[in-house]
């Protein structure tokens, strides 16, 4: 029995690293899930971001078109086109 013993103790401390090592990969996949999301969310703001900033380009050009379509205008009127 005690070669048994031995054995079936041998096994069980396997048994035990493997579940160590289980447990330590599933706390890592945890964290880097998180971290993935973080990135993620980061990258969504910086979307947003980028998306804000083209919106506020085109406002931009917008009132200088119609600024330039105000100075064309008073040019003509003025009779100074040139």
């Amino acid at each position: 029995m005690g070669m048994t013993d031995n054995v079936e103790n041998l096994i069980l401390e396997h048994l035990r690293g493997l579940r160590a090592g289980q447990d330590r990969l599933e706390s890592e996949m945890r964290e880097v899930a998180a971290r993935l999301t973080s990135l993620e969310a980061s990258t969504a703001a910086g979307r947003r971001d980028s998306a804000h900033n083209y919106e506020e380009v085109i406002r931009q050009q917008s009132s200088i078109d119609q600024i330039k379509a105000r100075i064309d205008r008073i040019e003509r009127r003025l009779e100074i086109a040139g």
